[in-house]
């Protein structure tokens, strides 16, 4: 989850570039002025700080910045949930132009500034003079804190949350009291009202029908009747019924079937037509034993399916849906009478605080048990980094309950002996508090979140067998982040895995001769050297500051990785990977 590369256009002095990036300890060298933190100014962009028309190139009309990573599943998550694309790489874009006026994108959808600088805290955390990031992020405090004490606090905000939403429920019952017991008694007699139908979920189809029935039940009766009857011989049938002259067709065609074949397919036919006949016929027989017009059934039909009507109308709801109403009040009267249980309301709130608060002591318990810890791993660590003497603390007092806690934790650092911790945000020296981060970074390297570190100018006001101290501590940091260094020092220079130089160049543009332009080398083992013994000062190109400068590399235990010529963009043509012309 490492920066893999990194591409900028019309960004300050830089016309054109792109620049692929390896892992472990990177370092970045170059003369004053040369732009050695344009790189992280423009990194800082990409990931959500300010835009500034300044950042735009002189007679350009846009800056533009991208920045791929190769994200983890931790990422992946976030992404996801917040609508964008998941691929093997994250590529996160941004854009000023002349007039300060920026757009952002992430895998190429647009996203805001602030989900912009929720990508960056993840991947990337920068420390530097003047750029204080996690360390004054009292969630990043407090989170440094219990990953170095093993410390989950998600059950502990699980906790807040329901003793906070038992608390809410508790007050708002308290103060509707009478508007809840108004919306009881409502409830209560409606649903009284309707009990005496006690509507069945299903009933209303079939009491509709049956109620339509029995009013016709006389008509009906008397079609079965006369139906019946002329199917049948009776006394108003004197040629006799249906049945009785199916059945004579039948005899008169089988009698001559001898003669006429096709005659024993048609006595056939009305022999079915018979049997069909003779069905219906005792079914209409069947009907007329069990079927009466009954006036006392009508009668109670006649009230029930009014009553039903009745109801309907005066809840102004079709007679099919007064079940579910009916069910529905029920459903609202039992959560009614539930909030209004004060005393339940309060055994829950006070349950659940009781549960918080043992949490959150056991939780205090072991973040008090490992800052004492942590402070002098980190007190230990400043020692070697030019401040002997210095302490740094890690600080921890009572207060308002939260859903990590009831804890506010700080970290404070005296820069020398015989000063007075300090939070670290107020540190007056830059190059202490560079330092300082660069110990807490070290001492915590496999706890923290981010990455991908940087820092910029780390190293002021230091020198000699401390800055050797720096370097070796970057490079062990390196073994398990990312990191990328701006330094001014050969010592930390010559501990890196690889080496960038910085150069500024003038533009090659024919309407911009002369103009400024800043370029990135990266740089094979004789050119490290060269570098090394530049920034040593002195003859730079002397064998003896050479000699210098090798013995150095070597003793840093670097082994110089990658090799061939410098890197220089053609320009000005726009970096194809990532590719900014084809972004939204």
């Amino acid at each position: 989850m490492t920066l893999k590369r990194i591409a900028l256009r019309d960004f300050a002095i830089v016309e054109a570039l792109e620049l692929d990036l390896e892992d472990g300890f990177v370092v970045l060298t170059g003369e004053t002025g040369a732009g050695k933190s344009i790189l992280i100014d423009a990194l800082q962009l990409a990931l959500g700080s300010r835009a500034d028309a300044g950042l735009v190139r002189e007679g350009a009309a846009r800056a533009e910045v991208a920045a791929e990573f190769q994200p983890g599943d931790l990422l992946h998550a976030w992404l996801q949930e917040a609508g964008f694309e998941v691929a093997e790489t994250l590529l996160v874009r941004r854009t000023v132009d002349a007039q300060g006026k920026s757009r952002g994108w992430i895998n190429g959808s647009a996203a805001t500034a602030a989900q912009l600088r929720a990508v960056g805290d993840q991947l990337v955390d920068i420390h530097g003079q003047h750029a204080w990031h996690s360390l004054t992020r009292p969630a990043a405090v407090r989170g440094l804190l219990d990953a170095f004490a093993g410390i989950d606090t998600t059950p502990l905000s699980a906790l807040w949350h329901h003793w906070r939403s038992a608390s809410r429920m508790l007050e708002s019952a308290r103060g509707a009291q009478n508007t809840l017991q108004q919306e009881r008694e409502r409830l209560a007699w409606q649903i009284s009202e309707v009990d005496k139908l006690a509507p069945g979920a299903d009933e209303w189809a079939e009491l509709n029908a049956r109620h339509t029935r029995l009013s016709h039940a006389q008509s009906l009766i008397e079609a079965a009747q006369q139906a019946g009857a002329l199917l049948e011989d009776d006394r108003a049938n004197t040629d006799g019924g249906a049945l009785n002259k199916l059945a004579r067709a039948q005899s008169l065609l089988e009698a001559q079937a001898h003669l006429e074949p096709e005659f024993t397919t048609l006595a056939e036919e009305l022999g079915s037509a018979l049997a069909t006949a003779e069905d219906a016929a005792r079914s209409l027989q069947a009907y007329l034993r069990r079927t009466d017009a009954d006036p006392a059934s009508l009668g109670a039909f006649d009230e029930r399916v009014a009553l039903w009507l009745s109801l309907s109308r005066r809840y102004h709801r079709a007679p099919e849906e007064l079940p579910g109403l009916h069910q529905g009040w029920r459903t609202d009267l039992a959560r009614l009478e539930a909030s209004a249980d004060l005393t339940a309301l309060h055994e829950t709130e006070t349950q659940t605080g009781k549960a918080y608060e043992r949490l959150a002591r056991e939780v205090s318990r072991k973040r008090k048990a490992a800052a004492p810890q942590l402070s002098r791993q980190i007190t230990e660590a400043m020692q070697g980094l030019g401040m002997q003497g210095g302490r740094f603390e890690v600080a921890i007092e009572s207060a308002e309950a939260g859903p990590e806690g009831a804890d506010d934790i700080a970290f404070l650092a005296a820069g020398h002996a015989g000063n007075t911790p300090r939070p670290v945000g107020k540190v007056a020296s830059g190059g202490e508090l560079s330092r300082i981060a660069l110990a807490i970074a070290v001492t915590t390297s496999q706890l923290g979140s981010a990455p991908t570190l940087i820092f910029d100018e780390v190293d002021a006001g230091i020198g000699g067998a401390v800055g050797q101290t720096v370097g070796q501590l970057m490079r062990q940091l390196g073994h398990d982040r990312q990191v990328l260094a701006v330094t001014h020092l050969a010592q930390v220079a010559a501990c890196a895995d690889h080496h960038l130089r910085v150069l500024k160049q003038q533009s090659p543009i024919k309407n911009r001769p002369g103009a400024p332009l800043s370029v990135v080398v990266p740089l094979d083992a004789d050119g490290r050297v060269a570098e090394i013994s530049r920034m040593l000062g002195g003859d730079a190109g002397s064998p003896t500051s050479l000699a210098h400068a090798r013995e150095m590399r070597d003793q840093s235990g670097a082994v110089p990785r990658g090799s061939g010529a410098p890197f220089v963009p053609s320009l000005p043509s726009v970096p194809s990977v990532p590719s900014m012309s084809d972004a939204p």
